[in-house]
């Protein structure tokens, strides 16, 4: 069944225990959100604290996806940028679909609740997010409209012998916006963004 999906939830103690969980459930299932399974909710916590001051401080905003029986099965973070100079865009961070709805087309639906977020956003011309290469997640965005702008090569080490490619991807959100993805493509440096795990 399809996820009912809200933008700023209420944050309390059920929300924020649904949220480790999923993040570390995505984890040791193998997803690309900051970790390298094995790893206990006691390893995320912190990750998860500072993503909820972010959001508290209003730096950020919390896209949640339940499933029919109210348990949380995805979710990701609106980012806005601190630079003056790059407000027109926001980051799409910690994109996460609990494992039992992979392959579903939830990631889809996830992918378009944030671009409608983000239309509904003052100012805001396009979404950017980064992905670890080696798992065909850039295929994945670039079919829900994302395109490749960028990428460092072996920047993420997920084990010693085991580097990956930081991949970057850009989502314009209306036509004047192309210029963004065109400009990256021709080498603008990807060295801005925040802090959040997103690999």
């Amino acid at each position: 069944m399809a996820l009912t999906f809200t933008l700023d939830p209420a944050l309390d103690e059920e929300l924020r225990a649904g949220l480790l969980a999923l993040w570390a459930d995505v984890s040791n299932a193998g997803g690309a959100v900051g970790f390298v399974p094995p790893v206990t909710a006691e390893d995320i916590a912190p990750s998860l604290a500072g993503a909820v001051a972010e959001v508290e401080a209003g730096r950020r905003r919390l896209l949640v996806g339940r499933d029919e029986d109210g348990r949380i099965a995805a979710t990701a973070f609106l980012t806005f940028n601190a630079h003056r100079l790059m407000t027109h865009w926001i980051w799409l961070y910690t994109v996460m679909v609990h494992p039992r709805h992979q392959g579903t087309g939830q990631g889809r639906e996830l992918l378009a609740a944030a671009e409608r977020a983000a239309r509904g956003f003052d100012g805001i011309e396009a979404i950017r997010l980064t992905c670890r290469g080696g798992l065909g997640l850039e295929r994945f965005y670039a079919s829900c409209g994302y395109k490749e702008v960028g990428r460092v090569p072996n920047a993420i080490r997920v084990a010693p012998g085991d580097d990956r490619d930081d991949v970057f991807m850009l989502l314009p959100l209306f036509p004047a916006a192309d210029s963004l993805a065109d400009s990256s493509a021709a080498g603008s440096s990807p060295a801005s963004g925040g802090g959040a795990p997103r690999l």
